[in-house]
C-alpha cells in the first residue's frame, strides 16, 4: 500500500523532502529560546548586566524570526507537497479507471468511486500534510526539550518522563478506541452518495410518483449513521483535551514546587525554572499534537485501502504483444462461444453459441428479457472476454485486436443512451473528433435526427443539458445512432435503440442504413419484429441460447417460438415477453 501511495509523490519529493527540513529547524530555534530567556535573567537581570540583556535579546529576536521563516516555508512547501499529492492520486485513480473494463466497473458502485475521488483523497491530503509537518515537529520538538529538560536539572525533568508514560497510556486508549468507529464512517459515506446521485439522476421519477418524503427520509438516515457515527469518535477523542489539560496543570504545579524549593536552596537559577516551564509546555504539547495525528491517520488508513483497490485493479482484458490494428470486413463468427460475468457462476448466461455472420449483413436478434441478447452483442466489440471457445471479428479473434482498434470499427449504440453536456455538433464528434458539419448533418439525416434538430433555435449548436435531459427519449436514441455511424464502422450495434421512435422513423431509419452503409455488418436488437422482419436473418434467443437462426419467412414456418410472437404483435395483443421464449 505504502509503495501504491508512494509512487503518487512523483514531482512533489523535494517539497516532501524540504517540509520536515524546515520543521526541524522552527523547533530547533523554539528550543533555543527558553536557553537564550533563561541566560537573561540569569546573567542580564538579577546581575544588573544591560549589555548582556540587548545581546542576548537580539539573538532571541533573530532566533524568533530564523523559526519564524522557517515555520513559514514549511508550510508553503508542505501545502504544495500535500495538495500535489492529491492532484496525482485524483489523476492516477481516474486515468485507471478509464482503463477499466465492464467487468472492472462491476466490482465498484458509481457512488463508491465518487467517495474514493473526493473525501478519500482529501483524508489523504490532509494525513499527508500532517505526516511531513507535525509528524516531524512533534517528536522533533519532544525529544529535544527532555533533553534540554535533563540536561537542565534531572530532577525536575524526571516530572515530565512520568506524564509522558501517563499520557502515552491515555492517549494510545483514546486512540484505539475512537479508530473503531472512524473505520466504519466511510462505507456510509458511499451510502450518503449513493441517494444523492439516485436522487438527483432521477428527479422527475421522484416527482412524478410524489416520493419526496420518503428520499428525504432515505437521505436522512445516511446522512444520520454518519452523525452517529462521528458523535462516537468524536466524543471519545474529545478527552484529549481534559486529560491533556490535568497533565499539563499537574506539571506546573509540581514544576513549580519543586523549582521554588530548589531556587530557594540554591540548586537551580530562577532562569532555568523559567526554562523547565516552557519546555513543560513544549513537551505536552507535542504529545496532545502526536494524539491528534494518530486519530488523523487511522482515518486515513480506510481511505488509503479504498484508494489502493482503485489503484491496483488491473484491468481483465489487455492488448497482446503484437496486436492486430486493422480490421479486414465486418464478419463475425461465433466458435462455441460460452460465457459468464463471474468466474465461478454455475450457470453461464451464454451457453455453446455458434453463429456466422457474413460481412455487410443485417442481422436481427429478439429474445425475452434476460435472454441475453445485450450480452451476445458486448462479446464482439471485447467489452467482456468469453469463458469458452472463440470469437472471430473480421476473420481474426477478438483477443488478438488492439482494443482501440477493434472497438474503432464496431460502433455500439446501448440500451440506456448517454449525451454528454455541450452541443449537439460536440456530441456527434465523439464518434469522429475530426468529422465536418457536412459530415455531422449527413449522418443525423441517415439517422432521421436532421428534421428535429434543424427545428431548434441554434440548430447544431444548441447546447444539450447534462445527461441530455432537454431532448426527448427518441431524439437522444436518434443523436446517439448518428453519432456511431460517424464512425464509419464495420459492425454496426443498435442494441434496442429505436425503441423510443416511431415505426415509421424506425423504418426510415433501416431504409437509410440499407441504402448507405451496405458494406457495414448491422445487428439490430430489437423487441418488434417489424423492426427486424426485413433484415437478411434474424437470430431468435432464448435463456442464453439461439433457439433460431433464420430468415423471417423460414422462422415464421419453423421456430414456434418467433411464431406466436408474430401472430401476438400482429393482434397488437402481446409483444415477446408476454408471449414467447419464456
Amino acid at each position: 500500500m505504502l509503495k501504491t501511495l508512494g509512487a503518487q509523490i512523483k514531482e512533489f519529493k523535494k517539497d516532501s523532502i524540504l517540509t520536515p527540513f524546515f520543521m526541524i529547524g522552527e523547533v530547533i530555534m523554539e528550543t533555543v529560546i527558553p536557553l537564550l530567556m533563561a541566560s537573561i535573567i540569569d546573567d542580564g537581570v538579577e546581575a544588573g548586566n544591560m549589555r548582556h540583556i540587548y545581546l542576548i535579546g537580539v539573538l532571541m529576536v533573530a532566533a524568533a524570526l530564523i523559526g519564524l521563516t522557517f515555520g513559514i516555508m514549511g508550510g508553503k512547501y508542505g501545502s504544495r507537497a500535500s495538495a500535489g499529492f492529491a492532484r496525482n492520486l485524483r489523476k492516477a485513480m481516474y486515468e485507471n479507471i478509464q482503463t477499466f473494463s465492464f467487468s472492472n466497473i462491476d466490482k465498484f458502485s458509481t457512488s463508491g468511486l465518487v467517495t474514493r475521488l473526493t473525501t478519500d483523497v482529501t483524508n489523504m491530503q490532509n494525513a499527508y500534510q500532517m505526516i511531513l509537518r507535525m509528524c516531524m515537529r512533534a517528536p522533533t520538538s519532544l525529544i529535544c526539550a527532555m533533553v534540554m529538560s535533563f540536561v537542565i536539572s534531572p530532577r525536575l525533568a524526571s516530572v515530565y518522563l512520568v506524564a509522558v508514560i501517563f499520557l502515552g497510556c491515555v492517549l494510545g486508549l483514546i486512540v484505539s478506541q475512537a479508530t473503531k468507529h472512524f473505520m466504519q464512517a466511510f462505507p456510509k459515506y458511499d451510502a450518503l452518495n449513493e441517494s444523492v446521485q439516485e436522487n438527483v439522476s432521477a428527479i422527475r421519477v421522484v416527482k412524478a410518483y410524489v416520493r419526496e418524503e420518503h428520499e428525504i427520509k432515505k437521505f436522512k438516515n445516511a446522512s444520520n449513521n454518519i452523525y452517529k457515527i462521528f458523535c462516537k469518535a468524536e466524543g471519545i477523542v474529545m478527552w484529549n483535551n481534559p486529560v491533556m489539560n490535568f497533565t499539563v496543570y499537574t506539571c506546573i504545579l509540581l514544576i513549580s514546587w519543586l523549582g521554588a524549593h530548589m531556587v530557594v536552596q540554591d540548586t537551580l537559577s530562577t532562569g532555568h525554572l523559567m526554562s523547565m516551564l516552557t519546555y513543560c509546555m513544549n513537551i505536552l504539547m507535542s504529545l496532545m499534537m502526536l494524539s491528534m495525528i494518530f486519530v488523523m491517520i487511522t482515518m486515513s488508513i480506510a481511505s488509503a485501502r479504498r484508494i489502493c483497490e482503485v489503484l491496483e485493479e488491473k484491468p481483465d482484458l489487455a492488448n497482446p504483444e503484437s496486436p492486430v490494428m486493422e480490421v479486414r470486413d465486418g464478419s463475425i463468427v461465433f466458435d462455441h462461444v460460452s460465457f459468464s460475468y463471474k468466474k465461478d457462476a454455475e450457470t453461464p448466461v451464454l451457453k455453446d453459441i455458434n453463429l456466422e455472420i457474413q460481412s455487410g449483413e443485417t442481422i436481427g436478434i429478439i429474445g425475452g428479457t434476460g435472454s441475453a441478447k445485450s450480452s451476445l452483442v458486448n462479446l464482439i466489440s471485447r467489452l467482456y472476454d468469453v469463458t469458452e471457445g472463440r470469437l472471430l471479428v473480421g476473420g481474426v479473434d477478438v483477443k488478438a485486436y488492439d482494443m482501440e482498434a477493434l472497438r474503432n470499427q464496431v460502433a455500439v449504440v446501448l440500451q440506456n443512451n448517454v449525451l454528454f453536456s455541450g452541443t449537439i455538433l460536440e456530441n456527434l464528434r465523439w464518434g469522429d473528433k475530426e468529422a465536418t458539419e457536412e459530415e455531422c448533418k449527413h449522418a443525423c439525416e441517415l439517422a432521421c435526427a436532421d428534421e428535429f434538430i434543424q427545428k431548434m433555435p441554434d440548430g447544431y449548436q444548441t447546447y444539450i443539458e447534462q445527461g441530455g435531459t432537454n431532448v426527448s427519449g427518441g431524439q437522444k436514441q436518434r443523436l446517439c445512432i448518428a453519432r456511431a455511424l460517424l464512425k464509419k464502422p464495420k459492425v454496426l450495434i443498435l442494441d434496442d435503440s429505436t425503441s423510443a421512435v416511431d415505426t415509421a422513423t424506425d423504418a426510415r431509419i433501416r431504409s437509410a442504413f440499407a441504402e448507405a452503409i451496405p458494406g457495414t455488418t448491422k445487428l439490430i436488437i430489437a423487441q418488434r419484429i417489424s423492426s427486424v422482419e426485413h433484415a437478411d436473418k434474424i437470430i431468435v434467443m432464448n435463456d442464453g441460447k439461439i433457439d433460431g437462426f433464420a430468415s423471417h419467412e423460414e422462422l415464421l414456418a419453423t421456430n414456434e417460438i418467433y411464431r406466436e410472437v408474430y401472430d401476438a404483435q400482429m393482434s397488437g395483443s402481446g409483444d415477446f415477453d408476454e408471449k414467447g421464449g419464456n
